[in-house]
């Protein structure tokens, strides 16, 4: 198996590195949108993500990758006995994926020979616990995002048909990737992710030399390039795993919740999903950071990632949406 080139490694891109580190943080802040051009390291970030969380407790055999027994679905047969440590699931749903292997369906070689109903789970089952990676989100067939937004609400897979009555757990983070040039994304799946980027290729010569040089020290002796990376991303997920442990001890006081209502409302924001997102993202960033409470750094910090996809269209303001946002910053927050 190819090991993915190091997350440490990643030359730049903070603010896509940022967003997938807070969302490794806590799973709940609901995902990545990852928009830029070509050949700027969207795939390759997540990829390296991938390879850098750490591994989960998981019953063996089961098909939703439960910590217990007692989760496993009811039409899961082959459950082992005990746990075991598995790789953090990570599932690419490709484009023209048909709904039966999103959901899963009825298993026909198993029908066919044994003549029994029995099901067969989908990209929704391997994905529990873990990462739901779509390249090209924004050219996904509506029908397979209709699907996906009702599991992303409840958290269920519920497949009907076929005389087939299936629940399971259907919990992950969706991190989507695209290009802006081949279209938009639907409203209510951009309202889904609970952060947004924009990425760009450098625009610094030395930059752009160190990607081609990683790049090329990666491709020409993989071994010693993952060796001379291994440190920093151990040391990554050590903080990842510790954040995760302190994330409920931080504290959030009630100027920082008043800071946060008060920037979505000068943005004009929709509904509340931008400040409880904003709230999870600053908690999460503070617990990156080992720090105790919420305050308006950490607010500051990452306000861009989770209101820049969520601002009401402006036709008389010309400015992007990072800058936008960082001047209702300003003004809400000071310099």
């Amino acid at each position: 198996m190819t090991h993915p080139f190091p997350f440490s490694a990643i030359v730049g891109q903070d603010g896509m590195k940022t967003a997938m580190i807070l969302t490794a943080v806590d799973p709940t802040i609901g995902g990545v949108l990852v928009f830029g051009d070509r050949g700027t390291g969207k795939s390759t970030a997540v990829r390296a993500l991938a390879a850098l969380l750490p591994p989960i407790e998981a019953v063996r055999g089961c098909p939703v990758n439960s910590a217990r027994r007692a989760d496993c679905p009811d039409w899961a047969t082959d459950l082992g006995k005990g746990t075991h440590s598995i790789a953090t699931p990570v599932v690419d749903l490709p484009l023209g994926v048909s709904e039966d292997r999103v959901t899963g369906a009825l298993d026909i070689e198993r029908a066919l020979t044994l003549g029994e109903k029995a099901f067969q789970p989908g990209l929704l089952a391997a994905a529990n616990r873990g990462y739901l990676y779509i390249d090209e989100v924004n050219l996904l067939e509506d029908h397979i995002v209709d699907l996906l937004l009702d599991v992303a609400q409840s958290g269920e897979n519920v497949v009907e048909r076929e005389g087939l009555s299936i629940r399971h757990a259907a919990r992950f983070v969706l991190v989507g990737s695209g290009n802006p040039e081949e279209g938009e994304l639907r409203p209510q799946l951009l309202d889904r992710f609970g952060l947004s980027v924009d990425v760009a290729s450098p625009k610094d010569i030395d930059d752009r030399i160190e990607v081609i040089r990683r790049r090329d020290a990666y491709e020409t002796d993989r071994t010693a390039f993952l060796l001379r990376w291994q440190a920093e991303d151990a040391a990554l997920r050590a903080r990842i795993v510790a954040a995760r442990k302190a994330l409920r001890a931080v504290d959030t006081p009630e100027a920082a919740l008043r800071d946060i209502a008060g920037l979505c409302l000068a943005l004009g924001s929709d509904g509340l999903r931008g400040e409880l997102v904003l709230l999870r993202a600053a908690r999460a960033f503070a617990a990156f950071r080992d720090d105790t409470a919420v305050t308006r750094t950490h607010i500051r910090a990452v306000a861009p990632l989770a209101l820049r996809h969520r601002l009401r269209r402006d036709p008389l303001d010309e400015a992007g949406s990072d800058t936008r946002v960082e001047r209702v910053i300003e003004a809400e927050l000071g310099a």
